[in-house]
């Protein structure tokens, strides 16, 4: 277990806590604060992974979260394997467990490895030729190959049993990244005692000071300055730090997705822990500070293990302790590579050479590099590596000049420069803007709240960074919190230079496989194809080629497949376009965004007040959204039909007791509260009486019906509204988003309150001598208390308010009292309505009961292209009024042309027989096939009452057709209809008063 590659006294890690972990079953050992990454090369392992497509061996290529290459499978038990995780980010702990991925039988030896040899059957855009033909092929040979193929890590078969937790948080500036300009930003903007939360995706913040050895801030190493900055911003009440924290997610109105990793550290989780924590932040300014991404490059053969970014290796080196090889080269286009080689030479590392692309390279790095006595072959091009399971030796050329050598590594590090991380600020709809001059995307135009700064911004040098992070908290906090704010100043130098470098693919690049994006195997020359082939934009080009599609989502890949398809079409890299940058930044676990919503809470079960009741007189329920609602109240020896049958006829000849707790009721209140009703419905409602009630109907903005329900006015500043059961949360929102965008002039108030009253529900000709004992300091005669009212005063002692209102067409109470009194209200109703021999019923015999009097349930009468005319309903249209939702949407001529579909009744020629819902309805049966369909069933039932099957359809001119006979086709017959209206008894509406 010995960490031969550990160099003694450099690196931050203590050597006195040494932790032990396995990779593919074999034992090593690493240090507390190592990543997986960083242990398996103190232990001399580069060999990680399989590629995808190829199963090209593959190594270490990066030190963070754009690593492409070094995936793995982490297994804590049976129940816990989490595949796809980034060895260098996952932290190393004792007992660590992880294995390698897409290879059989060993990742040393891997038998996919021979579709390298069939690499030119395999070329960009292969799947799109090769999968055509034999069409027949599909199914049995192509589908399950590719199912097989799909993925690098196994999915996990067993039930996640890891719990996560969901935050949300406001404050005045968030800060994204913990380097140099985060810091410093959150530094200043903390002064002024704005609330400031900052994030960064590392155990510990300080971000590319991690390996600048060379930066000075305030006097003190770059790293020491960092760590005492995070100190002294813990202190702080107003600041709040969050690490281990990945900003995936940028929305609207400043919103941003983190994701916190609270365990995956620790070798001994608290099972009841949250094992990830979601943090949704609503910050008033946003401070970008996300850095930059090191690039490759791109030459033949680029991808065996052993080969790395530059800022990796010095990472490895400089703040873990390790050196990446024994004898490495460098080759770069750009000047921070440098910095590479003369720490790694340091430190006793063998640099066999530097290899520079530029022709004449210049400045001090390039002195010092060669005073160190490392050998610089400048104006030189990589045109291949050499070694099967690592790389051992890189062959050099200088064409022009003749010059062909081989040099011997066990390492090499690469860079073409730095690609500002942009994802979050264009996640923001922010607009990037090309830089000609660095040949790079830089933050352009802003849409939200935010500034970016420092490597993202495009700035290269420390000094600048620094001020740029100071200057843009300071006026985040002066911006988003007000008061007075203090200048500060620090002092940052560094001698190491970082420059834009080149993009795209080095000369000689085309005479092999050159890859251009690591984990799908995309080469130069797939690029290159895929533009022979007619893509011409990026975004195609993408497609075809994959080239960015992986889990990196193309960090290292996307500037050099837009260089390289930019240079075949000969057009400038803005004309050749940018592909998108979508959320998430990195891959995010399902669990982190689910939080509690699984299981039982996944679409928790909710229950009325009643519900215990109902169960132990022996309703069956049914689902109705959440809720649980009694569908019918079976007697001995009665199946669905007989119980709902006789629940109709108690309710029409004597009484029936409901629970209507599930209706969605919402509280408006305001002294604007009338005008904000006259707005979001088609009614009139200013003149409305208090005491009164009113049949309501919502629509959406283009006229269409969105939710009806019975209103009542308990005060000039006060509406009861009641919604459909499944309507409640989304009117409510419909009702928000009005208020806050249209008409936020109006003071007026919306709460919720669907929870807070249990609704019992006396409908019946004995419905006022059931009630009528219970009832107190209210007058319920049919003179004081006519149908359509509302009344507050007690029932059972208990707070009440009592509507007169009915959905079945009888005399018909409502009683809403508070939840908690629900049942014992319920159950001094039920005993009064056993004197009078009432009977419980559910929902089917309500929807039996209304449809009889053709009342519509919107979302089964109605869906979702329906206006109220259509619906019958044009009289709840105020005609004076002059504004409402959806006013506009009424007078589309497609809306008031003849043709529509109009809500009708149907009778079956033979009354026995019971349509099926959803039916649909045709004029002439004997029509050629297609037929045209002119109509559909909506609502169908038997009616005990009406001794016969009922049914509501939509059917094209509907009205006009009263007295026609149409058309059902169902399979082996065809049921004969007959238009009615859509009353089917008590025509005249009288039993509702009496």
């Amino acid at each position: 277990m010995s960490q031969s590659f550990r160099i003694a006294g450099a690196g931050r890690l203590s050597a006195a806590e040494t932790l032990s972990f396995t990779f593919d079953g074999k034992a090593y050992a690493g240090l507390a604060g190592d990543t997986l990454a960083s242990a398996l090369l103190a232990n001399g392992v580069h060999l990680v992974g399989r590629s995808f497509k190829y199963h090209r061996p593959r190594g270490i290529l990066s030190a963070g979260a754009e690593e492409p290459n070094a995936l793995v499978g982490i297994h804590r038990d049976e129940a816990r394997k989490t595949p796809n995780v980034r060895a260098t980010v996952q932290e190393l702990y004792e007992g660590l467990t992880a294995v390698s991925q897409n290879r059989w039988p060993s990742l040393s030896f891997d038998l996919g490895a021979i579709n390298s040899l069939a690499a030119p059957l395999f070329s960009a855009g292969f799947y799109y030729k090769t999968f055509m033909w034999p069409r027949a092929a599909w199914e049995k040979l192509y589908e399950p190959a590719i199912r097989r193929a799909a993925g690098l890590g196994t999915a996990p078969d067993k039930p996640d049993p890891d719990r996560y937790s969901n935050r949300f948080a406001h404050c005045d500036v968030l800060v994204i990244g913990g380097g140099a300009a985060g810091l410093s930003a959150a530094l200043a903007a903390s002064e002024s005692g704005a609330s400031v939360i900052l994030a960064d995706e590392q155990a510990e913040m300080g971000g590319a000071l991690r390996f600048e050895a060379g930066a000075v801030i305030d006097g003190k190493p770059g790293w020491e300055w960092a760590q005492e900055t995070v100190a002294r911003l813990a202190a702080r009440g107003n600041v709040r730090l969050l690490t281990r924290t990945t900003g995936f997610g940028y929305y609207a109105q400043n919103m941003l997705g983190l994701v916190q990793r609270l365990t995956d550290h620790l070798a001994s989780p608290d099972p009841d822990a949250p094992r990830e924590r979601l943090w949704q932040v609503r910050a008033k300014r946003v401070v970008l500070a996300t850095g930059a991404i090191e690039r490759h490059m791109v030459f033949p053969d680029n991808d065996r293990p052993g080969i790395m970014l530059a800022s990796a290796a010095r990472t490895y080196l400089n703040h873990y302790g390790v050196a990446v090889g024994r004898r490495v080269a460098v080759y770069t286009a750009e000047d921070s590579a440098y910095a590479a080689a003369l720490d790694l030479a340091r430190k006793g590392v063998t640099v066999a050479a530097l290899i520079d692309l530029r022709a004449s390279p210049e400045g001090p790095h390039v002195e010092a590099v060669r005073a160190a006595g490392i050998e610089v072959l400048a104006g030189h091009a990589v045109t291949g590596t050499e070694g099967r399971l690592r790389v051992r030796r890189v062959c050099v050329s200088a064409p022009d000049r003749g010059v062909h050598r081989e040099i011997e590594v066990d390492a090499l590090l690469t860079s073409s420069g730095w690609t500002p991380a942009v994802h979050l600020f264009s996640q923001s709809r922010g607009k990037l803007a090309f830089d000609e001059e660095t040949q790079r995307f830089l933050p352009g135009q802003y849409v939200q709240d935010a500034v970016a700064v420092g490597a993202c911004n495009g700035t290269m040098d420390l000094a600048t960074t620094v001020e740029e992070g100071l200057r843009a908290g300071e006026a985040a906090a002066r911006e988003a919190h007000g008061g007075r704010t203090r200048k500060l100043k620090l002092d940052a130098r560094s001698a190491e230079r970082w420059s834009a470098g080149m993009a795209g693919a080095a000369p000689g690049a085309g005479a092999g496989m050159a890859f251009v994006d690591f984990q799908n195997d995309v080469t130069a020359k797939d690029i290159r194809q895929a533009v022979r082939e007619g893509m011409r934009s990026i975004e195609h080009v993408k497609r075809f080629t994959t080239t960015g599609m992986a889990t990196d989502q193309g960090k290292t890949s996307n500037l050099h497949g837009l260089a390289i398809a930019a240079e075949m079409l000969d057009k400038p890299i803005p004309e050749v376009g940018l592909t998108t940058f979508r959320p998430p930044y990195t891959p995010v676990t399902f669990g982190a965004l689910v939080g509690h919503a699984r299981g039982k809470l996944f679409e928790p079960t909710r229950r009325t007040p009643i519900h215990a009741w109902a169960e132990a007189h022996g309703a069956v329920f049914e689902d109705v959204g959440q809720w649980k609602r009694a569908w019918y109240f079976p007697q001995a020896g009665e199946d669905m039909h007989a119980a709902v049958a006789r629940e109709c006829r108690t309710v029409r000849q004597a009484a029936g007791i409901f629970d209507a707790s599930t209706l969605g009721k919402i509280e408006v209140v305001g002294p604007d509260a009338a005008r904000f009703m006259e707005l979001m419905y088609t009614n009139p409602w200013e003149k409305l009486a208090v005491g009164r009630c009113r049949y309501g109907i919502m629509l959406r903005e283009d006229g269409f019906i969105y939710d009806d329900g019975v209103v009542g006015r308990l005060a000039e500043d006060r509406f009861h509204v009641t919604t459909t059961t499944g309507g409640a949360p989304r009117v409510l929102n419909h009702m928000e988003d009005y208020l806050q965008t249209e008409f936020p002039h109006l003071k007026v108030w919306l709460t919720s309150t669907t929870e807070q009253w249990a609704v019992i529900a006396v409908q019946g000709p004995k419905s006022r001598d059931i009630i009528a004992p219970l009832v107190e300091g209210i007058d319920i005669s049919d003179a004081a208390m006519p149908h359509m009212s509302v009344r507050e005063g007690r029932v059972c002692g208990v707070p009440a308010r009592l509507f007169r209102v009915s959905f079945t067409g009888e005399r018909g109470f409502e009683i809403n009292v508070p939840a908690d009194y629900g049942q014992a209200v319920w159950e001094a109703v039920w005993a009064e309505g056993q004197k009078h021999g009432a009977c419980a019923y559910g929902t089917e015999t309500m929807h039996v009961l209304r449809a009889e009097k053709g009342f519509i349930i919107v979302g089964q009468d109605t869906d979702g292209t329906v206006t109220p005319d259509d619906a019958g309903l044009a009289w709840a249209i105020g005609r004076n009024k002059k504004d409402f939702v959806g006013i506009r949407g009424l007078r589309r001529p497609d809306l008031v042309a003849p043709g529509r579909r109009q809500l009708v009744g149907l009778k079956t020629v033979d009354p026995k027989t019971v349509l099926e819902e959803g039916a649909q309805i045709v004029a002439d049966p004997n029509q050629k096939v297609p037929m045209k369909m002119i109509g559909f069933v909506t609502s169908s039932y038997w009616s005990e009452n009406c001794g016969r099957s009922i049914a509501l359809a939509l059917v094209e001119n509907g009205r006009s057709r009263i007295g026609e006979h149409l058309f059902v086709p169902m399979p082996n017959r065809v049921i004969e209809v007959e238009v009615t209206s859509t009353v089917f008894f008590d025509e005249k509406g009288e039993r509702v008063h009496g």
